[in-house]
């Protein structure tokens, strides 16, 4: 048996206690990780600050902020993936599998694993408040690097967006030019007959 830990917000700890962790994330890649709804969870580690790594990041979402540890022990032979979060085929792997490579890394930030299915109430071990605030935000090493400042990376209403957007902003996010300005570029183009130009206008 190895025990995990899934970080979930406070208000979710009464229905877990009572029911367990619903299904409700999505996998990656093809096989496994397609099959269904299911859990990211990360195995406890020696380090307290390593294997609560992901609460920064979750806590970055709207709604309220206090998160819970849900403590999970699941069997050696159930079939997981393992993998980096940006990684679009995770390896599909036994729980112990995955246990021992996480734990074989020299760096395991930004590393998940993936049960394609609930956790029944009997699998969960114990719901504990987390202390302190650990791990990383946006992905590891990110301190120190100039934030993208695109829509696609910086979504309304996290804290400081404003004042960012404010300080750095990106030139494919600021209002769109007049349409007597976007024609006239069109009408540039096509008679140049430069089309990056026109399809840049279109754009």
């Amino acid at each position: 048996m190895a025990t995990f830990v899934h970080l979930t917000r406070a208000a979710n700890a009464p229905r877990i206690r009572r029911a367990g962790i619903r299904a409700l994330s999505h996998g990656r890649g093809s096989g496994l990780g397609a099959s269904g709804p299911g859990v990211y969870l990360f195995p406890v580690l020696p380090s307290y600050t390593l294997t609560h790594q992901w609460l920064r990041e979750l806590a970055r979402r709207p709604g309220p902020r206090e998160v819970v540890a849900v403590h999970v022990r699941l069997a050696d032979d159930e079939p997981v993936t393992v993998g980096r979060y940006g990684d679009r085929e995770p390896s599909e792997v036994t729980v112990a599998e995955a246990v021992r490579a996480v734990r074989g890394l020299d760096d395991p930030r930004g590393w998940e694993v993936f049960l394609p299915r609930g956790v029944g109430r009997g699998e969960v071990r114990s719901v504990r408040a987390v202390r302190g605030v650990n791990g990383w935000r946006y992905f590891p090493d990110a301190h120190g690097r100039t934030p993208c400042t695109c829509q696609g990376c910086l979504a309304r209403g996290e804290y400081g967006a404003r004042r960012l957007r404010e300080r750095r902003p990106h030139p494919l996010d600021g209002p769109p030019p007049p349409p007597r300005v976007l024609l006239a570029r069109v009408e540039a183009a096509e008679a140049a007959g430069d089309g990056v130009a026109l399809g840049e206008a279109l754009r």
